[in-house]
């Protein structure tokens, strides 16, 4: 049993799995950084400094104890979180979209040069003698 876990676990295809997880982790870290840090402050600048997370409506208010300590939390839908959480969304979308575009591009590039480098040899030349033979052997088929 261990023998073939270690043959499933080293097949080409875990480990490319792997990868592919630990890149999109990272991948996925730099783009909510991007919308977080960068994309989310010009589109609250351009709503007059709206903070979509600070959106909700208070179904309960919270409860306060006498000595101003919040006893029961409020209850609320966040859908100013919800406003964040799609336009992240569309945000990862758009420049997943714009990578395959360019590595697509740039594939498409590369197999341009690849068939313009693979210039066809040209069919080597037949020594006179060979030629003169061939032309005897045709000869006497067709007089056959």
């Amino acid at each position: 049993m261990w023998k073939e876990f270690k043959t499933f676990i080293f097949r080409g295809n875990v480990i490319d799995l792997a990868i592919g997880v630990v890149i999109a982790t990272s991948f996925a870290a730099i783009v909510n950084s991007l919308v977080k840090d960068i994309i989310m402050p010009c589109v609250g600048t351009l709503t007059s400094g709206v903070d979509f997370t600070a959106l909700k409506v208070v179904l309960k208010p919270a409860i306060l104890d006498a000595a101003g300590a919040v006893s029961k939390p409020e209850v609320a839908i966040g859908y100013g979180i919800f406003i964040n959480t799609i336009i992240t969304f569309l945000i990862v979308a758009l420049v997943i979209f714009i990578v395959v575009k360019v590595i697509n591009k740039n594939r498409e590039m590369i197999d341009a040069k690849l068939k313009k480098t693979k210039v066809e040899e040209p069919a080597p030349e037949i020594p006179a003698d060979v030629a003169l033979l061939t032309e005897i052997r045709d000869l006497l088929r067709n007089t056959k």
